[in-house]
């Protein structure tokens, strides 16, 4: 029989991902905790947006949070991949 380690987030009770190592569990957990900041100020925005986009919008941003940062310093546009057009 093996031993297997694992990591696992969770959120509210709600296991969220598994990880096999610490490390990125915590960078994981730290990108949620980014992404529930985040939620707590869009919704102040003054902008329409349902509880699901704006928990979506908060994810997406905690996940690319480097490139943001890069922008809001002032810095150049990191290098976008973009999808190829629909035809």
């Amino acid at each position: 029989m093996a031993v297997v380690v694992k990591y696992v987030v969770e959120r509210n009770g709600v296991e969220r991902m598994t990880f096999t190592t610490k490390k990125e569990a915590d960078a994981y957990d730290k990108m949620l905790d980014i992404a529930e900041s985040l939620e707590l100020m869009l919704e102040k925005v003054d902008v329409p947006l349902s509880e699901q986009q704006i928990e979506s919008l908060a994810l997406e941003i905690a996940k690319s949070k480097d490139d943001f940062m890069t922008i809001l310093k002032g810095g150049k546009d990191p290098v976008v991949t973009k999808a190829p057009a629909k035809k």
